[in-house]
């Protein structure tokens, strides 16, 4: 199996740790299905679409494997792992069983000075989404529902959920983002910080289960509205 061309991908810019960008460029590639499931991908072609020489995109893929997003072929590349739509399902089923109840409980508990920061995180995903950055917007995602779920204090729970999220499918979120019609549901990260505000966890709860069916419904699919 010859390692397939490689998709226009943005670029890693100049940053502190280059392995860790370059993993999370192409972890965001993977979850948004700019690179496809079952296709192998050398590490020069990849680094050549990124900006970097193959060396950061080796040894970011081997955290990659390690979380199960794709397998080595030697000599030739990397194959993104292929997951099918009922293991898709199953993965939302599991989130949420623990994502929703768990904000739920975070509500009461989160200090009310904790409220800006968690302002700023929700605004990384909106201006991400502005910019049509993709990296941008599934990192600050990430950032943002793994600090909130934080305030449970059960690591275990957090790398569960983290877990979950890396096997996430997001194959509708590429055409969402390029047409500027993800701004919505990005909002919604603050609407979910009004619920926090006001103390209402049933809100909060309610609004994570609508949040969670996002990823099987319009962004899974590619539907042409917008969540």
């Amino acid at each position: 199996m010859s390692p397939a061309p490689v998709p226009d991908l943005p670029g890693v810019g100049r940053r502190e740790n280059l392995r860790d960008r370059t993993r999370d460029a192409l972890r965001a590639a993977i979850i948004s299905g700019e690179l496809k499931p079952g296709v192998v991908y050398s590490a020069p072609a990849l680094g050549a679409q990124l900006g970097v020489s193959p060396t950061p995109v080796r040894e970011a893929m081997l955290d990659l494997v390690k979380a199960g997003l794709v397998i080595p072929h030697p000599n030739k590349g990397f194959r993104i792992t292929e997951i099918s739509e009922e293991d898709l399902d199953n993965l939302a089923a599991v989130r949420l069983l623990i994502e929703p109840p768990t904000v739920r409980d975070a509500v009461t508990v989160i200090p009310k000075e904790d409220l800006p920061e968690l302002r700023a995180l929700a605004q990384a995903i909106v201006d991400a989404a502005e910019r049509g950055d993709l990296v941008g917007y599934i990192e600050a995602d990430h950032v943002f529902h793994l600090t909130l779920l934080g305030y449970s204090r059960n690591r275990f729970l957090v790398d569960v959920v983290a877990d979950l999220r890396s096997q996430t499918r997001l194959l509708g979120l590429t055409p969402l983002l390029r047409s500027g019609r993800l701004g919505r549901s990005a909002a919604e990260h603050h609407e979910l910080l009004d619920f926090v505000e006001a103390r209402d966890p049933v809100g909060a709860e309610l609004l994570m289960q609508r949040h969670i069916g996002h990823v099987r419904g319009l962004w899974a699919s590619g539907a042409k509205d917008a969540p």
